[in-house]
């Protein structure tokens, strides 16, 4: 049996979700996908997958031998790259997992430039909304978190930022723009519903001030774990949102959301990127997360001018 053949094969038929699916993808038959993946079982004694008509599943032993191959098989990927290669080409699969937001927001507006510079890097991202994600599967897992984020964990903060209210001007048009906080009892509230948060109370502060916060008790008109759904009805004058600076930052350039109740602000946010506990890092993916870091401030710091741009001019 080639041990490392059939590791491959495994894997494949994990990700492709089935033993056809992985025929297919390696250009294998599958009788021959279906017999490796017996012979590695009777090689390690115990079996891999829960196999049915329906679906197929990983059993306890399948996801322990699955996590620890993956790394296995990526540092074999590397360390061919490296031997074939006499340049400082970055090459293989870099498998990036992330929340919805910070996948859409983030990740996707660098994922062109950065292949423009690194062709032969292959990205496999993974979009998950699942509060505790399996780190140790990828080679990057970005977090968003609060700024009292502290987690046993690798991890490399990639930047900070401020959340805070924002509405369309068809809604403050409509509805009035709030004075002080108490008053968005009295407006339409869109809030984001994330594990262990109160979607109904509001806690704002001034940047200055943090220990002199204000809770508001608001009835959502809408309550969603998706922001993308509750951007889209912002901008359709649904109501007011909280929202980070670097992804309000357009919307207030344009116009078409504008700052509601400065300087207050609904919290502090930090966007982390996670790595496995393992000492070989692949160049790709240091070389990404240095990418990352260095467009994610540059993309902040635009932001922040264009926000503060926007501020100047309606003062004037």
């Amino acid at each position: 049996m080639d041990r490392l053949q059939s590791m491959r094969v495994f894997e494949s038929v994990v990700d492709e979700g089935g033993f056809a699916a992985a025929a297919r993808a390696l250009d294998m038959s599958a009788p021959v996908v279906t017999r490796l993946v017996a012979d590695l079982e009777e090689h390690l004694g115990t079996r891999l997958l829960q196999r049915s008509t329906r679906r197929l599943s990983l059993t306890e032993a399948g996801q322990q031998y699955l996590s620890r191959i993956r790394h296995i098989l990526q540092d074999i990927d590397e360390a061919d790259a490296m031997a074939s290669s006499h340049t400082t080409e970055m090459a293989g699969v870099l498998r990036i997992q992330a929340p919805p937001v910070l996948a859409t927001y983030v990740v996707a507006p660098l994922l062109g430039r950065f292949r423009s510079q690194y062709p032969a890097v292959r990205i496999e991202l993974h979009v998950s909304p699942v509060a505790e994600p399996a780190i140790e599967d990828f080679d990057i897992t970005l977090l968003g978190t609060d700024d009292n984020f502290d987690a046993d964990i690798v991890a490399r903060k990639v930047i900070e930022s401020e959340a805070f209210l924002v509405a369309s001007p068809a809604y403050l048009q409509r509805r009035g723009e709030p004075r002080r906080p108490e008053e968005l009892a009295r407006h339409d509230c869109l809030r984001l519903k994330l594990p262990q948060t109160r979607p109904r109370t509001w806690r704002l502060w001034r940047p200055q001030q943090e220990d002199q916060w204000q809770e508001v008790e608001v009835q959502p008109v809408l309550l969603s774990n998706h922001m993308d759904t509750l951007l889209r009805a912002a901008l359709d004058g649904a109501g007011i949102m909280s929202l980070p600076l670097d992804i309000a930052a357009p919307y207030l350039s344009q116009g078409t959301l504008v700052r509601v109740l400065s300087p207050w602000i609904t919290g502090r946010l930090a966007l982390y990127a996670a790595l496995p506990s393992r000492k070989f890092i692949p160049d790709r993916t240091r070389v990404f997360l240095e990418y990352l870091i260095e467009q994610t401030k540059l993309q902040t710091d635009k932001a922040l001018k264009a926000f503060t741009s926007t501020k100047a001019d309606s003062v004037g």
